[in-house]
């Protein structure tokens, strides 16, 4: 099960950590080039440099939760971007008007999954240790 959180948690990562720098570093090429962005004008390197930094930053938390997957990391973790994913994936479901088909599948699936796997952490890390507190219990009462 920890491969299951740890592979998650990667794709978390790397998703976070791509977009992060993108924005954060190149903030007009990102608004140009990253698909679907310009549905939603206008361009802000304020906004894009903030939003790009904020990104980094959970892609540093996913990140140390990657390394150590203790509940105590990745619960944090998971729940910090799912307080990002969840309403972004709400966003850009209400606001599709200019998408082309194409890009409203892509868009919504692309966010669903990346929210989905956010609370799949959750799900999977509290299920992995329950599952080992009921062991360590059962040995105790066995010993």
């Amino acid at each position: 099960m920890t491969a299951l959180i740890r592979i998650a948690l990667a794709i978390l990562f790397l998703d976070e950590l791509v977009v992060g720098f993108w924005n954060q570093v190149f903030p007009r090429n990102f608004y140009d080039h990253f698909p679907t962005v310009t549905l939603t004008p206008p361009f802000s390197e304020h906004y894009a440099r903030d939003f790009g930094g904020a990104t980094l930053g959970l892609a540093v938390v996913l990140g140390i939760a990657l390394v150590v997957p203790r509940a105590v990391f990745t619960i944090p973790a998971a729940l910090t971007f799912s307080t990002f994913a969840i309403p972004h994936f709400f966003f850009h479901l209400t606001h599709l008007d200019h998408a082309s088909r194409t890009e409203a599948i892509y868009l919504t699936t692309a966010n669903a999954v990346v929210a989905l796997l956010g609370l799949l952490v959750i799900a999977l890390t509290l299920l992995r240790d329950g599952r080992h507190r009921a062991r360590s219990r059962r040995a105790r009462t066995a010993g």
